[in-house]
């Protein structure tokens, strides 16, 4: 089992850099940066200073959020991370490598995690957060998700902000040979109807859109951040917030630190707030750092109480990925993924290939001798499915310092209604490697059979027998990276995102999520932080 555990860790990372060319990255003029001019190290803000909103967290949803709020009022964005163009190889598609390859040090874009189920995982630690480092495909949420999210939507409004986003970050993707190859073999399969371009949730085969234009540029949430009022935004990047500070239940302002470990304080004028936008892992810690969350854990760690809040940290989950990755016959142009194939109940397919060469570590015994250890190319196939009943929890560790993750469990497969669906997708998976257009990537072994040259665990060979499959999904569990839940809309913030029993305080990002919206939640997570900055906007509207 260590042996297969160690394999999907690597693969897991291999995944990660599908478009790991191995030249050295350089920086490309991809971004307007207009955004710089309100850009500030921590080390030159003041040690004290006032503000209408302090929004924590310069992330997916942050960005759109601070930039909605600066319209109208005086807004301190505080980021943990450094602006991305410091990281120039997680600007353009061909250079994550160097981005994902490098050790964490603590100054990198990304935070590696791993949870107690043993699965690595990554937090974005970056000005513009997971949208600087992820594979950047964008699709809006399902219809479900909204249905059942707990919150009074104004659909309206939510194409609004869905289309605010996706004029300055969204492309329409070119096509290369093997994402239009999945395409067809995914129809083929019977994931119909074939829905063409598309940005909306529709089942069936579609192409979905780009944060990465068809140069390979990165689009992020950080240029959402032009659309600011630069009069009325300060933006503090490698600012720490330590704990939010309160007055009885109030929340009144924030502790920082910069890189050189210097204290701030920021504090919210009359009618501000502080919204919490740090991340499905990063806000339940800050919240439990700033003594809202259960009493019990709290006075372990001596933190004192500011409000008993059983449910901070409750309710995380993870959409565990299944898949498979094949070894190809021939070399193939680098290919993030275009394509999506959407399944009823919610299961979805994606594909992409790798650049090539991988130079396969030891622990690949499974690869064939004729390949003397090169793999040519990579074709990977990726499933997930959105609505996960399996449910953990996150805990502080025995340090109470903010620079460290958290403890999280996700408890993969703990509910029999996931290894269902998993089951289903891993199915349709086998379904589509049968069609006539995947029968080109099959390979001749030492005997001369035809036959797919899998890197990893191969795909069992009885799909109709469930407790196979089963122990597949087992054996290959691994992370999709759309973790979510820990502020729960119902359990810690109410349907306007405020934190219940306390004062002046919000939680705006995917720890309020019970489902991730759609095939990716980055669309929805920007469009949220544009929708809620308009309600905030509406509601003090009509207050004055």
């Amino acid at each position: 089992m260590e042996h297969s555990r160690s394999t999907i860790l690597i693969l897991s990372l291999m995944i990660s850099i599908f478009h790991l060319g191995l030249l050295s990255s350089h920086a490309i003029p991809n971004q307007d940066v207009g955004y710089m001019k309100f850009v500030h190290s921590a080390t030159d803000l003041p040690a004290k200073e006032e503000y209408d909103y302090i929004i924590i967290g310069g992330g997916t949803a942050g960005c759109p959020l601070s930039s909605t709020l600066s319209s109208k009022f005086s807004v301190l964005l505080l980021e943990r991370g450094s602006d991305p163009n410091k990281y120039p190889s997680v600007l353009n598609e061909q250079g994550l490598l160097n981005a994902f390859a490098a050790e964490d040090d603590g100054k990198n874009p990304f935070q590696h995690f791993i949870s107690e189920d043993g699965v690595e995982n990554i937090r974005g630690r970056v000005l513009g957060g997971g949208s600087m480092v992820n594979v950047g495909f964008y699709s809006r949420g399902h219809q479900q998700f909204f249905e059942t999210a707990g919150v009074d939507w104004d659909m309206e409004l939510v194409e609004k902000a869905y289309q605010w986003v996706e004029e300055t970050v969204v492309s329409q993707p070119i096509l290369n040979a093997w994402q239009s190859a999945f395409r067809s073999a995914s129809l083929d399969a019977g994931v119909v109807p074939d829905n063409g371009f598309d940005l909306r949730h529709r089942v069936g085969t579609k192409i979905g859109g780009s944060i990465f234009d068809n140069k390979g540029n990165r689009h992020g949430a950080v240029e959402l951040l032009n659309k600011a009022n630069p009069t009325n935004i300060k933006v503090g990047i490698e600012a720490t917030v330590q704990r939010i500070l309160f007055s009885g239940l109030s929340a009144r302002g924030v502790l920082y630190s910069d890189s050189k470990g210097k204290l701030h304080r920021a504090f919210i004028r009359k009618e501000g707030e502080i919204i919490v936008s740090a991340g499905a892992v990063g806000s339940p810690q800050l919240l439990l750092l700033s003594g809202v969350g259960p009493k019990s854990h709290l006075s372990s760690l001596k933190l004192p109480v500011v409000l008993h809040q059983p449910y901070v940290g409750e309710f995380m989950s993870d959409n565990p990925r299944f898949g498979t990755n094949i070894i190809l016959p021939f070399q193939l142009v680098p290919s993030s993924v275009k394509v999506v194939g959407i399944l009823q109940d919610n299961i979805y397919i994606q594909s992409f290939a790798s650049p090539s060469p991988f130079f396969a570590p030891p622990s690949f015994s499974l690869l064939p001798p004729q390949f003397n250890s090169i793999v040519p190319s990579l074709a990977m196939f990726v499933g997930k499915f959105s609505e996960v009943h399996s449910e953990g929890s996150l805990r502080l560790n025995s340090s109470t310092n903010v620079k460290k993750s958290p403890i999280v469990r996700f408890n993969y497969y703990s509910h029999p209604d996931d290894l269902a669906r998993c089951v289903k997708g891993v199915r349709k998976m086998g379904d589509l490697l049968k069609t006539q257009t995947m029968e080109k990537i099959k390979t001749h072994d030492l005997e001369g059979n035809k036959g797919f040259q899998f890197l990893g665990l191969p795909l069992p060979e009885n799909l109709s027998n469930d407790s196979s499959v089963e122990e597949y999904c087992q054996k290959t569990v691994t992370t999709y990276w759309h973790y979510h839940g820990g502020c729960l809309v119902g359990k810690v913030v109410d349907g306007n995102y405020k934190v219940i029993g306390i004062e002046n305080l919000r939680v705006v990002d995917g720890s309020t999520f019970c489902d991730s919206p759609g095939t990716n939640p980055m669309a929805t997570l920007m469009m949220l932080g544009r929708y809620v900055g308009l309600k905030v906007l509406q509601q003090r509207s009509s207050v004055n």
